[in-house]
């Protein structure tokens, strides 16, 4: 009896610490497409592996739902474990306020600085020499995605860049396909418009307006010529009724649509359609013209918890998102880029390894979020879908355009 009451206390001391209880975190994001869905899935899949528990948040409606949803919980006193943000000044003035946990000891202790590439996307988690995000990946906006079959159907070659792309729009229309898809939120115009900038001005007269601020520039022929594809555009897209981005990238992955200018994250929706890059769908970066790529993409922000087991998760999670293993599952089914080269890509396809290919070379650019300011941002939006939806002349927009760059100045 002795015995087996000195083995009980033995075990009671010995085994019972060894039992973790796991940590649940709140994850707030936007990603709800099907491809997104698949994507998040693997980061919550290796943080419950890990002991841990991932309580999902999607937000629908795409960031600019999402966005004002997630910082009134933080400002409110209601915040997540963690939530997604783009690259760039979207979670400044949280951090500014104190609301968000300093990752630096993580980022330090993971090397971060030497392994995140390019530096730009550590550098837009870094306010007053601190580290406050972990980025997950590269998005770049500047992609024209092509339906092989709406190709095929209407009789001629898929095209291989953006003015191929327009002359091929009656050819298209009389196959009865609309040529260009664009879903009916005031950030894919934009997203549109952006693309078109590297693809049609270039890259020199794209970093003079947006990292020198040079406004006569902005004001210039260069410029002209990129609203004046963007009137092209609009054409193009009058009989695209959809609302969201997936929803007009499933015209193209049906071959009701010739083509959409979309971020490099389409590749999960043709991806969970079965469809193979280069044999169902053509992908174009630089929209055939340019092949340089911005490098946006997501980061997770930690808000401050009264709650040193949570914050604990909470560093757990953001060394997780940045491994290699984590980076390799997440962009895979993402169709982003990873934020670090050391990762094995050799399961990727056609159309990120064009992605891959570019990013080696150094033809990358900061994201506009990176550049100028979340007001800024948003007042350019709202020109866009005022640009989209009515017949405003391109030297108008223009003319608005630059009066909103230089309020952000």
């Amino acid at each position: 009896m002795k015995t087996l009451k000195l083995a009980t206390a033995l075990f009671a001391s010995v085994a019972l610490p060894t039992v973790a209880l796991a940590t649940e975190l709140e994850v707030t994001h936007w990603w709800t497409s099907g491809g997104e869905a698949a994507a998040v899935a693997e980061l919550a899949k290796a943080f419950d592996a890990s002991g841990d528990k991932w309580i999902d948040g999607a937000i629908a409606g795409g960031g600019s739902t999402a966005r004002p949803i997630m910082i009134s919980r933080i400002t409110g006193g209601d915040p997540m474990g963690a939530t997604q943000f783009n690259h760039g000044q979207q979670a400044l003035e949280l951090v500014e306020a104190g609301l968000m946990l300093d990752l630096t000891d993580v980022a330090e202790a993971e090397g971060w600085k030497e392994k995140v590439f390019p530096p730009s996307l550590l550098d837009a988690c870094t306010v007053d020499g601190k580290i406050y995000c972990a980025p997950v990946n590269i998005h770049s906006p500047e992609w024209l995605w092509l339906s092989n079959k709406a190709y095929a159907d209407a009789g001629i070659p898929v095209p291989a860049n953006w003015n191929e792309f327009v002359a091929s729009a009656p050819a298209l229309e009389a196959a009865g396909k609309i040529p260009l898809a664009l879903g009916n939120q005031a950030w894919q115009s934009n997203l549109a418009f952006g693309a078109m900038t590297v693809a049609v001005a270039g890259l020199d007269v794209w970093k003079k307006v947006n990292i020198d601020k040079d406004m006569d520039v902005a004001a210039g022929p260069e410029i002209a010529a990129v609203f004046a594809a963007a009137a092209d555009a609009r054409k193009l897209a009058a009989k695209s009724t959809v609302q969201d981005w997936n929803q007009a990238t499933n015209l193209v992955i049906t071959g009701e649509a010739g083509g959409q200018i979309m971020g490099d994250w389409a590749q999960g929706e043709f991806q969970v359609a079965g469809q193979v890059a280069g044999t169902d769908y053509t992908c174009l970066p630089g929209l055939g013209l340019n092949a340089y790529l911005s490098t946006g993409g997501d980061a997770f922000y930690f808000p401050k918890l009264d709650d040193p087991e949570k914050e604990a998760a909470q560093k757990r999670l953001a060394a997780q998102l940045v491994s290699p293993a984590v980076q390799v599952a997440f962009n895979l089914k993402k169709g982003s880029l990873p934020i670090r080269g050391d990762v094995d890509l050799a399961a990727a396809n056609d159309c990120m390894k064009k992605g891959l290919e570019i990013l080696a070379s150094g033809n990358v650019v900061p994201s506009g979020d990176q550049l100028w300011s979340p007001d800024v941002v948003k007042q350019n939006e709202d020109l866009m879908v005022e640009f989209w939806k009515s017949d405003m002349t391109a030297a108008d927009a223009q003319a608005k355009w630059v009066e909103n760059l230089k309020s952000g100045m």
